[in-house]
């Protein structure tokens, strides 16, 4: 790509940064998929919304539609031309950050470096080959915005009609295979200016009318990414949490067992609820829980802990699962009292033939006694954290998971 051409697109480019207020936004360039994954990953751990593509020819469109305000260019030589993503970057007017990856001591890093700059191209330090996550994290952390929490609390009327909301999964452990045998969805929320919000700023109370319209949402969207998921290998049981003022609505029941797939691979949706509004109102669970086994819809106790014992004298138990709380897993290796209110946990489960589920895995410690209590499943953040619908995708193609002796 010569001077006079560079020249031409140069005379009408803007020179401000950034076209709004927004949660950052990246596109990785590079012909390798595992790169891309690895850089998506970490980038969208930091708070960037996420898009990639493996040619140059495909970078115009995303410059459109995205609106990236970083390029992240893999200078790999396989499938991407550089001069044709500098000229595509110039001629299109990218006003945001340009980061190049490739070799230490290369000699294309340096000139996309100095041809960028020559350009008027706002060229980040060049990232050279190997270099660790936390390296590229200090590379990019001056676009993450610095604003505080939403405050007052955003609400969720709003989110729900700006499509703000998007569902996270966190996977579930085999605890004896290591094996991920599925996944809970967590809702989250994106904002335009705080980026991702925990969920105590936007879930409203139990009454507010919202929490209805919150609920389908989730359900909605759980089946469809369950569609997403049937093409990745090894199936994925997939579960919801709901409020007990939910399923409290006949109308609300009939029409979640209505949205539930036919697809012959559905394995089924698992709805967890929180055991002290089951423990209240355990008669209409037990009765609903009834009903939705004959749509393929089970029932899970979640976050069950010291009050366990309001579930032993239960005559009939349509409980497919029961969670002990994360407060009484985590550190369970050092305490004697967590330890045994798990293993009655396990008792009532294993009682009943329900399986069990220990929440809160953080160390490979309280992992090895979950096991040797007897849990079924594992789950927390030794095993991954909650991730989005794409990466939770890209991660069934791992191998099963390894804990380091």
């Amino acid at each position: 790509m010569t001077n006079q051409m560079f020249g031409g697109i140069l005379a009408e480019r803007q020179t401000t940064f950034g076209r709004r207020k927004i949660t950052p936004r990246v596109c990785v360039v590079d012909a390798k998929r595992h790169l891309r994954a690895f850089l998506t990953d970490v980038l969208e751990d930091l708070g960037f919304v996420t898009s990639e593509c493996a040619k140059d020819e495909d970078l115009a469109a995303i410059l459109e539609t995205q609106l990236p305000d970083l390029i992240v260019i893999g200078l790999s030589g396989d499938g991407v031309e550089v001069g044709k993503i500098l000229e595509i970057l110039v001629r299109a007017k990218f006003c945001g950050k340009v980061l190049a990856l490739g070799a230490r001591e290369s000699i294309i890093v340096k000139a996309v470096q100095q041809v960028g700059e020559e350009y008027g191209l706002a060229m980040l330090p060049p990232l050279t080959t190997p270099f660790a996550a936390g390296t590229l994290r200090e590379r990019v952390a001056t676009m993450l915005p610095e604003e505080p929490a939403p405050s007052p609390a955003v609400y969720v009327e709003e989110a729900l009609h700006a499509g703000w909301l998007e569902l996270w999964y966190q996977p579930k452990i085999d605890a004896r295979t290591l094996v991920r045998s599925g996944a809970e969805a967590l809702v989250r929320m994106r904002h335009p200016t705080w980026g991702v919000v925990p969920p105590a700023y936007f879930i409203p109370e139990d009454d507010d009318p919202n929490f209805v319209r919150l609920s389908e949402f989730v359900i909605d969207r759980v089946v469809e990414d369950w569609h997403q998921l049937l093409e990745q290998p090894g199936a994925t049981d997939l579960s919801i949490n709901l409020p007990m003022s939910f399923l409290r609505d006949p109308d609300a029941v009939r029409d979640l067992c209505r949205r539930m797939p036919a697809h012959p691979a559905f394995g089924g949706l698992l709805i967890e609820i929180n055991s002290a509004e089951a423990i209240h109102n355990l008669d209409l669970l037990i009765d609903v829980a009834r009903q939705l086994r004959l749509h393929n819809i089970a029932v899970s106790i979640d976050d069950l802990g010291t009050d366990w014992p309001a579930l032993m004298e239960l005559r009939t138990f349509p409980f497919v699962e029961l969670k002990a709380d994360r407060q009484f897993v985590t550190g369970c290796a050092n305490d004697r009292l967590k330890r045994t209110v798990c293993r009655h946990i396990i008792e009532l489960a294993k009682g009943h033939g329900t399986r069990v589920v220990a929440e809160g895995i953080e160390t490979r410690a309280d992992f090895v006694a979950a096991n040797e209590l007897g849990f079924d499943l594992v789950q927390g953040y030794l095993f991954g954290k909650p991730m989005g619908l794409k990466k939770f995708a890209r991660s069934a193609l791992a191998r099963p998971l390894l804990v380091a002796k």
